[in-house]
Parts: C-alpha cells; structure tokens; sequence
C-alpha cells in the first residue's frame, strides 16, 4: 500500500457501491492529511447523505442497475389462473409417472394385500381341502433365498390290487402326474397360498373319483419370493430364479422320466407368464439339463405387460402406456411360445387356455391373441371359456374345473384303462374323442368290479380281461 501511495502521490480516490458490494481506490497521503476530523455523531448522520449525493471523493452507482423483476404486467392477469392450474397439472402429471417407475414392482407384485395375509396358515384351510392333504416345506431359490412350496394331493393308503409304496401287485408302478401351480396377483387373495388350497383341491378330488388309485395326482405349487412365507422381494429375476429351482425340486423329488410321472405346468394370470418363462428357459439352447414337460395350463393369461398396460388405460392423456420403456417386468408369453415353438419338444406340447367370460382385469383380447398367435405358430392348443366367470372364479365354477380334469385325463391317464372298461363291459371302444362316455364307462367299471369281486379296482396297464381281474 505504501510502495502505492508513493508512486501515485496525485491520485484522487473514488468508490462505487452496487448491490452491496464496495468498490474503493486506497486515497494519497495528501488527501489523509487534507480530511479534517469530525464528530462521530455528525459523521454517521451524513452518512446516508453522502449516498445519495455528489461527493468530490465518492461515485455512487445504482444498485438496481442491471436487474430483474418479475412483473405480470407481460401475462394478463386473467390467464394467470389456468396457467397456474396447468402447471400443477403437469407436476402432479410427471410426479405420478416417476413414482410407478420407482415403485413398479409394489404396484404389480403387491405382496402385502389383502392386511396380514403372509400370517395365513394351511391349517386355517384344511377342513375345504379335505381328503387332499397339504403341506407347507421351504427350498432355497438359485441365489439362495428361502422360498416356500405347497405340496397337495390325496393321502395315501392301501388300496385293492396295490401295495402302499404305490407299487401294483403284478410288479408295475402306478402313473404319477405332477402339477406345478403358479399363482396369480387377483384380489383378494393376492400374496397368500392357503386361500387358493380348497379351490386347488377340487381337480384332484374329481381326477381320484375318476381314476381312483390308477393314476396319483400331486400339486406343488409355489409361493414367489417376497409372498406368504418367503423371503426376499418381488421382481421378474427373483420369480424366474425361484420358478427355475422349483421345477429342478420337482425333477429330483419325483423321477419325472416322462412315462410313468409326467409333469404339467399351470399358470394362473401373472402366472401364465412365469409358466411360459420357465417353460422357455427350460427348453432354451441354454439348460443343461432340461426337464421333461408334458403340458402347460394357461389359465386368464394375457400377452405381456406392455399389451396389458394399453388394453387397461386406452386413453392417451393418461401417462401408463407411454411407461412401457421404463418396465423391470415384462412378462412376455408372446416372446416365450415364440421360442418355445423352434423346439421339437415344444411343438409336441399341448396348451389349454382359459379364460372367463366377464374378467374385470384381462380382456378377452389377450387370450384371444394367444389362441391365434399358438395356432399360428403350429402347437397343440384348446381353448375354455367359462361362461359368468370374473378374473377369479374361472377354475372355482366347475366349468374350469372340469375343463383341467378333461386335459388330464385326455393326455396322460393310460388308454389301456379305458379298453379294459370297455372289454369287460362287452362293449366296442369309443372314439378317441369321446371322453365323455370313457369317464362314464370307467365309473361304471368301478362300480362292477366292487360288485363282482368285493371291491377290487380296476388295476393296471395292459388289456385284460374279468378274469385276470378276478385273479387280482
């Protein structure tokens, strides 16, 4: 400073004050010399004085020189209103469309509804089940979470003509079919299995009263990670892994060898689309060790998750369908079958489709796309529409139902059954396609052989006639 006022003895000082910010040039020695002291009580009443006017040593610029003012004077004032509400609009718009992105999963999956469901209890449910017997056991998914299983079917006892290991008394096993179940996420039982056990029960009371002890019959179905007891949460990866470890249980519990234990795969709205995942890895160029599938249910499915999104929400204004770029869950049976149709193991297949007649939640559409889309692309496919049904009740009214016992027994109960029936009523055999007068034949059967030789069944495979019957 003072190497400064030496080299500059003349200089006058001048200050500027803008917008709170104090420009000063340090004064000379002569102009210190030359200020004569005043009070201080003078000094700082003039001071504001001096602000605001010419001084010898100070500029005073204008601080709102230079600045903004927001004015509605451009705006008038009677569209500032609807402005204002636009533009909430358009917040609350956007803000609705970053949540369902974030919380897509909650939004799908809902694995709390309805309030305290993952607390439910097979026993709750048992006596609806009756005489189908299930059982709650836990397996751990491909990454390790615990995941839970529902195993169902009719208690075994000794039966006429069979041991109680399942094995008849002439050396050969009896037919075993194996049904893996995939839920769905209708209300009001969502997230919970227990709920879904009675109306599960109800195919295999009617296949055992149909077949008696020939053919067992056994559901295991799956509780997704996140659900019921499981642990974990939900999302599309999670689902496939714990769909993938269930079906490698089921082939190392049960021998599926494809002849004498068969597996069917049965799919349930969103479990539709897990079924033809699963069905998809299973038979991809990928597995190792693919597992034999012998049948797929596709019950209220629908074609993925971006068809539904503009089937449900067809207005344009409304932000849903314009979401399908951000989706973690796709679910796409279209894709699946596609894939699953370029395998000889898939294009031997048979598929049933279900749908309800008034489902509130899938249009018919979907399932009508599926239909076309699998006889397109040249696979087994039958269709079942249950008439008054909504999204929940098409395999509750018996309609369902016996459409599911009618595929079973159609495509895996052993023919040589119903040739017996008919040998030793003395009867030609039917048609291969009227199943209806078989089932009834086969009762008729039943009801012969208890009468003639005090409660023997019909036993096992190959034709044969009342006396070898008698034998047993």
């Amino acid at each position: 400073m003072l190497l400064r006022l030496l080299i500059s003895p003349t200089w006058k000082p001048t200050f500027s004050h803008s917008a709170a910010i104090i420009r000063s040039r340090t004064p000379t020695l002569q102009a210190i010399q030359n200020i004569n002291p005043q009070p201080r009580s003078d000094l700082i009443c003039s001071r504001f004085k001096r602000l605001t006017t010419s001084h010898p040593y100070y500029e005073i610029q204008n601080p709102s020189r230079g600045r903004r003012s927001l004015s509605t004077g451009v705006v008038p004032a009677v569209l500032v209103p609807p402005l204002v509400f636009v533009g909430l609009a358009l917040t609350l718009w956007f803000y609705k469309c970053l949540m369902m992105v974030v919380f897509q999963n909650k939004i799908i999956y809902m694995p709390s509804i309805p309030p305290f469901s993952r607390s439910e209890k097979i026993e709750d449910y048992e006596m609806g089940c009756r005489p189908v017997h299930w059982e709650e056991k836990h397996i751990c998914s491909l990454d390790g979470t615990k995941i839970a299983l529902c195993i169902g079917s009719l208690s075994r006892r000794k039966e006429p003509g069979f041991l109680l290991n399942g094995q008849s008394r002439n050396g050969r096993g009896r037919k075993h079919v194996v049904v893996m179940y995939f839920q769905g996420q209708d209300i009001p039982n969502a997230s919970s299995l227990p709920p879904r056990l009675p109306f599960l029960s109800e195919p295999l009371k009617s296949l055992y009263n149909k077949t008696g002890s020939q053919t067992q019959f056994t559901i295991v179905a799956l509780s997704y990670r996140g659900y019921w007891t499981s642990r974990g949460r939900a999302s599309q990866r999670g689902i496939e892994q714990d769909a993938l470890a269930a079906l490698r249980w089921v082939q190392n519990t049960y021998v599926l060898d494809g002849e004498h234990t068969r597996l069917v795969i049965w799919g349930q709205s969103i479990g539709a689309g897990v079924a033809t995942g699963l069905l998809m890895q299973n038979l991809s160029s990928r597995a190792t060790n693919p597992v034999r599938v012998n049948g797929v249910i596709l019950e209220t499915p629908f074609v993925n998750t971006r068809r539904m999104l503009e089937a449900l929400y067809p207005q344009k204004w409304l932000p849903y369908r314009y979401l399908w770029p951000f989706l973690r869950s796709w679910w796409d049976s279209e894709v699946a079958l596609k894939a699953v149709a370029k395998t000889k193991p898939g294009r031997d297949l048979p598929f049933l489709i279900i749908s309800a007649a008034k489902d509130e939640i899938v249009p018919s559409e979907q399932a009508d796309m599926l239909e076309q889309l699998a006889l397109e692309l040249g696979l087994d496919v039958s269709r079942q529409i249950v008439s008054g049904a909504l999204h929940t009740e098409a395999t509750i009214k018996s309609e369902g139902q016996e459409a599911i016992v009618r595929f079973l027994l159609k495509k895996y109960v052993a023919k040589n059954t119903w040739n017996a029936a008919w040998v030793i009523r003395g009867k030609p055999e039917p048609e291969a396609g009227r199943w209806e007068e078989i089932l009834l034949a086969s009762s008729a059967l039943h009801r012969d052989l208890r009468e003639r030789f005090g409660g023997v069944k019909c036993l096992e495979a190959p034709p044969f006639h009342a006396a070898s019957a008698a034998e047993a």
